[in-house]
Formats: C-alpha cells, structure tokens, sequence
C-alpha cells in the first residue's frame, strides 16, 4: 500500500465482466495515469478491506480511494469520472441526487452484475503493458 498516496486507488471485484470493463474503460482514457487498480480479492484489496472495516470475503462495490478516503458505489463512480476529466466529469452533476436515489440504482445493478454482463473464473490478469498500473 506505501507509495500510492498521489494516485486515486480503483478497488473491484475482479472476477465481474461489468467491472473488468470499467476497468478497461479508466485504462484508455486515462492519459495521465492518475488510476491505480486492484481487485478486491487480491493481496492489496483484502489489505484495503481490513483497513476501512470491511468484509474480507464481499465485493460487491466499487471502491475509489483518494489520500486516506474511501468512496464507495455511486459516490466512488462519481468522482472517479470527475477524476478522469474530459466530458465525463460533468456526470459529477448527479452527485446532487440524493445518495439513496444514487445508491439504490447501484446496489440494483450490482445485484445483478454476474446475471446481466456475466462473471469470469478468475481474476483478471493485467497486460505487460498494464502491469505498472495494477497493484498486487
């Protein structure tokens, strides 16, 4: 965990095709190379779970850490795509709908991740490329 304070820290279940594709989709339009990734069920992310009080064994939001906060489901979608700039920070605007609103149509969609856009057998395996990007 030491040496990833200036970057943001993208925390997801690593074996759900939804969240493998939001990770796809940071990759490419982060040129700057703001994001750092791990999935929940790896060495870095069972670290981050015991350290904010969560279940070791649930991963069923999407986390995003900033310095020592840890923003999690609509909140933690939000400000990434604020992070990530371009148009996709002016989604930041639905940060005004009420977080049970936001978090509502999340847990709905997060309920059903592996039956809608499916799940793979393990976790994702970054590219050469990549590797630099993903934390252990």
């Amino acid at each position: 965990m030491a040496g990833t304070t200036s970057k943001y820290i993208v925390l997801f279940d690593g074996v759900c095709n939804l969240c493998n594709g939001t990770v796809q989709f940071v990759l490419k339009r982060d040129k700057k190379k703001k994001f750092l990734f791990g999935s929940l069920q790896g060495k870095t992310g069972q670290e981050y779970l015991r350290k904010y009080r969560l279940p070791t064994d649930q991963y069923y939001s999407f986390m995003l850490i900033e310095g020592n906060v840890l923003y999690t489901r609509s909140t933690g979608v939000l400000r990434l795509l604020k992070h990530l700039g371009g148009l996709w920070q002016l989604l930041y605007v639905f940060i005004a709908v009420p977080t049970v609103i936001r978090d509502g149509i999340y847990r709905l969609i997060a309920n059903n991740r592996y039956k809608w856009f499916g799940k793979k057998d393990q976790c994702r395996v970054p590219t050469p490329e990549e590797r630099d990007r993903f934390l252990e």
